[in-house]
C-alpha cells in the first residue's frame, strides 16, 4: 500500500488576480516608554517533522516487543535477543555481502561441526572474506551460545558479514567483517509431514547458473531460492525443485533432493560437464546421507543430471537439510509420486534419527 506524505503548502509570487503581491517587510521594532527598543517576542521551536506515516512506526517493532532470549553473540559480545543489532551500514544488511551457515544440535552436540566450519571458511574465501574468528575461536563461541542458553535440541545460525563501511560497493571500505552466532530453534515443516511426506512445485525461475554466482557459496544473498520459494507458497506448499537453466534438477529452494527408482538411490552433482548447469549447495545433511547414512544402511547414492521427468517417475523422493533433516515428497506438481513416505525414505530417516538420539552424534 502507497505510503501517503503530507504535502507542503504551495506559496506563489502572484496574487489570484494574476498581479505580483507586494514583499512583506518586518514591522519595526516598538519603543519601550524610556526610548529603547523593546526586544521582539520569542519565536516558537520549529515542531520535528513526523514520520509520513503513522503505520511506519509499526513496521519495525520496538526493542519492548522483542522478546529477551535466546542471548545471542553479536561481534564479541553476548547480548539479549531484543538488543541484538548490527548497523545498518553493515554490507550484509546493505548488499548480502556475507557468508552464513545452518548447524543442528543434538543432545548438546554439535552435529557435523567440523563440516560446518570447513564449509563457512571455504565459503568466505571464495568471495574474498577473511573471517576475523579462527575456526576453533568460532567453535568455542558456538558452545558458549549452547551453554548460555541452556540449549540442548536446536539450531545454531552464524552469520558473517563484510561489515560497517560506506553507501558504495567496495569491500575495502568495510575493515572488519561482522560475526554473528544464534542458537535458538527452527522448525521448517509440519511435524506431520515426515511420515505423511509433503507436496513440492517446480519453480519456473531457474538456478543462477555458477558463471554468475557459484551455488555452492552459502551467501547471504538467497534471493533466487526466495523468489522461488514464494512461488511454492502461492501454490500452497512449502517447498519449490529449482531448475538449471537448460532444465535439469538442481535442488529445492533450501533443501537438497534424492531420487529413489528401483531401489536405487540419485541425487543431482555438484558440478558438470554441462555448460549451463546450475549447480547447488553440497549440502551438510546430502553429504552425511551420501558417504555415511545410506552405507550404513546397505545403500548406495549416485550422482546423475536429472530431468524433472525422472523425479515425476520415482519410486520415492525424499529431500534434505540441516532444518529440514530427511522428509518425504509425496507429490510434485500434479502428479502423485507415493501415498506416503516410502520404505527406503523411512529406513533411511530412521537411521538418521537413530544416530542424533544417540550417544555417539558425530561432530566431525
Amino acid at each position: 500500500m502507497a505510503v501517503k506524505t503530507r504535502s507542503r503548502p504551495r506559496t506563489s509570487s502572484t496574487s489570484r488576480g494574476g498581479g505580483a503581491k507586494p514583499a512583506k517587510t518586518a514591522p519595526a521594532p516598538k519603543k519601550a516608554a524610556n526610548g529603547a527598543a523593546r526586544a521582539p517576542a520569542s519565536v516558537p521551536k520549529a515542531v520535528p517533522k513526523q514520520l509520513p506515516s503513522l503505520a511506519l512506526r509499526h513496521i519495525w517493532s520496538g526493542e519492548a516487543e522483542i522478546p529477551k532470549t535466546p542471548l545471542v553473540w553479536v561481534n564479541g559480545r553476548l547480548v539479549p535477543k531484543n538488543q541484538a543489532m548490527v548497523s545498518v551500514y553493515d554490507h550484509g544488511l546493505l548488499y548480502g555481502d556475507g557468508v552464513f551457515e545452518g548447524i543442528r544440535v543434538y543432545r548438546g552436540k554439535i552435529f557435523k561441526c567440523q563440516s560446518h566450519m570447513e564449509r563457512l571458511y571455504r565459503c568466505a574465501e571464495k568471495i574474498h572474506l577473511r573471517i576475523p574468528v579462527e575456526p576453533e575461536q568460532m567453535v568455542q563461541v558456538q558452545r558458549d551460545c549452547i551453554a548460555a542458553n541452556k540449549l540442548t535440541d536446536g539450531y545454531i545460525r552464524l552469520v558473517v558479514t563484510r561489515g560497517y563501511g560506506t553507501l558504495g560497493l567496495d569491500p575495502r571500505k568495510c575493515p572488519i567483517p561482522g560475526v554473528v552466532c544464534i542458537a535458538d530453534q527452527i522448525s521448517l515443516y509440519k511435524p506431520e509431514f515426515y511420515e505423511s511426506g509433503m507436496r513440492v512445485v517446480v519453480a519456473k525461475r531457474p538456478k543462477t547458473p555458477i558463471p554468475c554466482l557459484d551455488p555452492r557459496i552459502k551467501s547471504l544473498n538467497y534471493l533466487n531460492n526466495i523468489l522461488a520459494k514464494v512461488e511454492a507458497i502461492e501454490h500452497g506448499c512449502d517447498e519449490a525443485i529449482m531448475l538449471s537453466l537448460d532444465g535439469y534438477v538442481t535442488e529445492c529452494t533450501g533443501d537438497n533432493i534424492f531420487v529413489i527408482k528401483n531401489g536405487r538411490i540419485f541425487t543431482p552433482p555438484l558440478v558438470s560437464g554441462e555448460r549451463e548447469w546450475g549447480g547447488l549447495l553440497e549440502g551438510v545433511t546430502r553429504r552425511f546421507v551420501k558417504e555415511e547414512l545410506a552405507p550404513l544402511c546397505g545403500l548406495a547414492v549416485e550422482e546423475k543430471l536429472m530431468r524433472i521427468e525422472e523425479v515425476l517417475e520415482a519410486d520415492e523422493v525424499f529431500l534434505t537439510g540441516t532444518a529440514a533433516e530427511i522428509i518425504a515428497v509425496t507429490q510434485v506438481d500434479e502428479t502423485r509420486i507415493s501415498d506416503g513416505e516410502g520404505p527406503i525414505t523411512n529406513k533411511l530417516r530412521m537411521k538418521f534419527r537413530e544416530i542424533v538420539s544417540g550417544d555417539e552424534i558425530p561432530e566431525n
